[in-house]
């Protein structure tokens, strides 16, 4: 069974290390004489181009814009939609090493889809696909957050009672939101959209399904299902051809994690219940948990296995890697063939970047392809 399109035995989440320059321009955003929109947008244009075409040499055959345009990896997304603000920080225990609370989402009104959120951004990195050799063998794949990411950290606080006296209203006008942003990326030619969630690996953490118990005052497992209900809604109106992914995470902050867990709690809904056609699940230690979840993975569904770190600078173990594809192979229904590659996740989920170089990210994209190459074979489409 071939893989879905748009998927590649070497895959990855999406973001990549900022360079220097748009790490210097976003740092005078807030300043007394910051950089201009249009002069921000030159800048990223100049970069994103860049990092397309480094993609494809290392060996990448899904091309992201790096999140270059992002400082975090949902909140530069979901603050475009209607209705919903960027106000101060978490007031929660999810506070970095680095003494950095994430930013806090607030919906204060009705939630809305105004304008195309990603599809700018799709149409300038399709551009730079076609330039690479033709375009030929390779994807512009665009990432979003999952709108479970509008709901969990706040919960009901977070949301106006005024604009939404119930949260029936709330989840229904996200789903729309969700289902016109997907439409206006189709009708733009994007065919992969990938879903960014850290909700659904949290409530692997036993701490933090107390602590979502409490904020939500429901069960885990109930907002689990929610959850993926939510998701399902959200892309039930996508074309046949368009390929949807989700990628779950348990934190990656400047080389930093927030939970802990493995996937159990959640796997049997997660892989029969959620009809996305591709898993991103990051597996780079321990605090993934083993493979056995897998178990529940459907035949016709695809795995990219995150058993390499993008949080370490140190290149991972070959054999190792190899060894641990084969060990989670034994719990998937059509073995080796329904698993790809990749890091646990992006590189820079948020501007500041995980504790490595450029030239160490790059090093370490290149042994994933050439992993993948020697478990796979040479055509990382099949």
């Amino acid at each position: 069974m071939p893989l879905p399109a748009g998927v590649y035995r070497a895959d990855h989440v999406g973001s990549f290390l900022r360079p220097a320059p748009i790490l210097r321009a976003r740092e005078t955003l807030d300043g007394a004489t910051p950089i201009s929109a249009a002069d921000l947008q030159a800048l990223e244009n100049e970069h994103i181009a860049t990092v397309v075409r480094a993609q494809a040499v290392a060996g990448l055959r899904a091309l992201t814009d790096g999140e270059f345009r992002r400082a975090w990896f949902h909140i530069d997304f979901l603050q475009h939609l209607a209705g919903v603000e960027r106000q101060g920080s978490l007031s929660s225990t999810n506070v970095t090493s680095h003494g950095v609370t994430p930013p806090k989402l607030v919906v204060v009104g009705k939630v809305g889809h105004p304008r195309g959120i990603q599809v700018g951004d799709y149409e300038f990195v399709e551009g730079v696909r076609k330039e690479v050799a033709g375009g030929e063998g390779c994807t512009s794949k665009v990432c979003i957050p999952s709108p479970t990411m509008v709901h969990f950290r706040g919960g009901r606080e977070a949301i106006s009672e005024e604009a939404y006296p119930s949260l029936e209203g709330f989840f229904e006008d996200l789903v729309k939101a969700y289902q016109a942003e997907i439409a206006d990326l189709y009708a733009a030619g994007c065919r992969f959209v990938q879903l960014d969630d850290t909700n659904l690996a949290y409530l692997c953490d036993e701490g933090m399904r107390a602590e979502a118990a409490k904020r939500h005052g429901e069960d885990p497992q109930k907002l689990t299902k929610q959850y993926v209900a939510l998701i399902n809604a959200a892309i039930s109106q996508r074309p046949k051809d368009m390929v949807i992914g989700i990628h779950l995470c348990r934190g990656n902050f400047r080389s930093q994690w927030f939970a802990e867990g493995g996937y159990e709690p959640v796997a049997e809904v997660l892989f029969k219940e959620l009809d996305v056609d591709v898993y991103f699940l990051e597996y780079d230690d321990a605090r993934s948990g083993d493979f056995s979840p897998l178990r529940f993975l459907p035949e016709n569904k695809t795995v990219v296995l995150g058993v390499m770190s993008s949080k370490k600078a140190e290149l991972d173990d070959k054999e190792d890697i190899v060894r641990r594809l084969n060990e989670a192979a034994t719990f998937c229904p059509r073995g080796l063939d329904q698993l790809c590659l990749s890091h646990q996740c992006g590189f820079s989920s948020t501007m500041e970047g995980n504790d490595l170089t450029e030239e160490q990210q790059w090093a370490k994209v290149r042994l994933e392809v050439e992993i993948a190459k020697e478990v796979w074979g040479e055509d990382l489409s099949l």
